[in-house]
């Protein structure tokens, strides 16, 4: 599969959306969370369930994409995303105008969430399965990085859009309305114009003979232990940042909601920094995993030191902006790996796995990291900082992680690890 062809730029629309959704939404979840006179931390808290049903539905999907086609899962995410956006805009306008108790409009809020949590993870899945069903390993990498690139486009568009959209009849639930309409065009583009996803799938030979999970597996298990490690900071850093914000401009007299456009400055920052590696870095300097997981870890890290020790809006900035830089090597570092690692048949499986340590990572990280940052407004960037300092030791010194994947290379491992089990991480049952 070619980036240039209209199915790939069908899927990187896909995830574009979905991602602006998601960050045009985490902009203003945190002046809604003011609004509302809830703590930060049980806002933070509310909305992990919405992670935890990510992690859960996450293997379903991946067996699901193998079973009714790349393109019907697709569908099925797409149609998730806009029901759970339209339903926290309602949510959301019900409480601010007082329709509703704060409270309770905030529980339906996060039941909105919950059914993004559900279904929100089908669409990804499903594309980087269908990704993967049609490029080489040779290609998979780049073609993994362009297609992890339209969610940094994503983290662009979202916060930066954000604030054009709070819109007078409905304010700060605005965005939300706007990214279920464009989440209803995708839809029918999808729809009407991708190709078939349909593959056949074989099972894997291990699948009758009882062998552990592929989230045991010798050839992923490193992959997906700094996957979970990177992903968690990430998730802290995105919670504590709009909270960190209001509480540096409040130090000038500002407001929660006058705070949106200078969270949408530093989230654009963020989202830059990450394009920059993603669509130029990564293809000029033809970054094979190894390197990207290496490089990413040890960004990341620096970014949240810098967050500890500059003080102000600015530092804010820059720290966001280079821990940003860091994921936006990473992953695509410990996705292409994982993938390349594993056989053909086993690309939804793998894909799945990936989804569930993007839940897993905004679990319980979030909540902790938010909980320590109102302890001590330094305390989650140091949290974030042992985290990823485990993942730079991970990448440097792990069997797996210490070897280039890439077929070809000269110091690939032997080809001889145990197979996975299909279609999922618990195996065949």
């Amino acid at each position: 599969m070619s980036p240039r062809s209209p199915a790939f730029m069908i899927l990187f629309v896909v995830s574009l959306i979905a991602t602006a959704g998601n960050m045009g939404l985490q902009s203003v979840l945190p002046a809604i969370g003011r609004e509302f006179h809830l703590s930060d931390t049980l806002v933070a808290g509310a909305f992990a369930i919405s992670a935890l049903m990510w992690t859960l539905a996450s293997p379903v999907w991946a067996r699901w994409s193998d079973k009714l086609g790349r393109k019907k899962v697709i569908l099925i995410g797409l149609g998730g995303f806009v029901v759970s956006m339209t339903g926290f805009g309602l949510a959301a306008t019900s409480g601010i105008e007082g329709w509703l108790g704060a409270l309770f409009a905030f529980v339906l809020m996060a039941t909105a969430r919950t059914i993004y949590g559900v279904f929100g993870s089908a669409s990804p899945i499903a594309s980087q399965a269908y990704v993967a069903d049609r490029t080489s390993p040779e290609q998979r990498t780049q073609a993994m990085s362009l297609l992890a690139s339209a969610q940094g486009l994503g983290t662009v568009i979202g916060p930066v859009l954000s604030p054009f959209f709070i819109l007078p009849l409905v304010g700060l639930a605005g965005p939300m309305y706007v990214y279920a309409i464009f989440g209803l065009i995708v839809l029918i583009v999808v729809w009407k114009k991708l190709p078939s996803g349909d593959v056949v799938r074989q099972p894997s030979p291990s699948g009758h003979r009882g062998d552990k999970g592929l989230w045991r597996d010798p050839r992923v298990r490193d992959y997906l232990l700094y996957g979970l490690l990177i992903v968690s900071a990430q998730a802290v850093n995105i919670s504590v940042l709009g909270f960190h914000i209001i509480d540096e401009m409040a130090a000038t007299g500002l407001a929660a909601r006058q705070a949106q456009p200078f969270i949408g400055v530093a989230m654009f920052a963020g989202a830059a920094a990450t394009l920059m590696v993603q669509w130029g870095l990564i293809p000029l300097l033809k970054m094979q995993p190894r390197e990207l997981m290496r490089w990413g870890a040890a960004l990341a890290l620096l970014g949240n030191l810098m967050s500890i020790v500059a003080p102000g809006y600015f530092g804010v900035v820059v720290g966001y902006a280079v821990v940003s830089m860091g994921v936006g090597f990473a992953r695509p570092g410990f996705t292409a790996g994982s993938s390349i690692a594993v056989k053909p048949h086993e690309q939804g499986a793998v894909a799945g796995l990936m989804m569930s340590i993007a839940g897993l990572g905004f679990l319980i990280p979030p909540v902790v990291g938010v909980a320590l940052y109102e302890f001590v407004e330094w305390g989650a960037f140091a949290g974030n900082a042992i985290l990823l300092a485990i993942a730079l030791g991970l990448a440097f010194l792990s069997p797996v992680l210490r070897f280039d994947p890439t077929p070809g290379a000269e110091d690939n491992p032997a080809p001889d690890a145990p197979p996975a089990s299909q279609p999922g991480p618990e195996g065949n049952r």
